[in-house]
């Protein structure tokens, strides 16, 4: 079995990533390695952001490693919070305050259009693989469900009539812009492994 590290603190990220690799790859957090501080992300992208988590871990521990970074964009705040989504509001990384400021910023417009984007920079035997995943939807006016995370319950995907906190773990991994990121990451290691 095939040993990656996930270079991610959030462990809600880490429990959708493990229900989409199946047990064909074994996993292992950054606290499994040992390593319990935070990552820099220093970037102005979200891509930039994921390579450069990736390479730090990969640097310093020298294992096979992925990092993600994922992003709100609303089309009406000129894509804004996008790479700033975890810390809107603030370094505390509030959710519910995320939620709260990008609500009252939209508040009386018209124009809810927004997209989660997600990329995934995997670094394996020191080269460097990306993978990307974007869902569209709509933000409500109104928080709407308990699971999920950061802004899952103001954000419905195109096609759906429930917001991404709303649905069960499997479907919005089905759908989601992590959950295609992956697939598309996952796709890659079971083609590359299976050679």
């Amino acid at each position: 079995m095939e040993k990656l590290v996930f270079a991610t603190n959030n462990k809600h990220k880490t429990q959708e990533v493990l229900a989409l690799l199946n047990n064909k790859f074994k996993i292992c957090t950054l606290e499994e390695i040992g390593f319990r501080e935070e990552i820099p992300e220093e970037a102005a992208t979200l891509e930039e952001n994921a390579r450069q988590k990736a390479y730090f871990i990969y640097k310093k521990y020298g294992l096979n490693c992925f990092a993600d970074d994922t992003g709100l964009e609303i089309e009406a705040l000129g894509g804004a919070p996008g790479v700033y989504s975890a810390r809107y509001a603030g370094e505390e990384k509030d959710s519910n305050a995320n939620i709260e400021k990008v609500l009252s910023q939209l508040n009386g417009e018209k124009n809810r259009k927004a997209a989660f984007r997600t990329f995934i920079i995997l670094i394996l035997d020191g080269k460097e693989y990306v993978f990307e995943g974007k869902v569209t939807g709509t933000i409500l006016q109104e928080t709407k469900g308990v699971s999920g995370f950061g802004y899952d319950p103001v954000f419905v995907p195109d096609g759906y009539n429930e917001t991404f906190a709303e649905m069960p773990l499997d479907l919005k991994n089905k759908i989601s812009h992590r959950g295609l990121a992956i697939k598309k990451l996952v796709t890659f290691l079971n083609k590359k492994y299976n050679e």
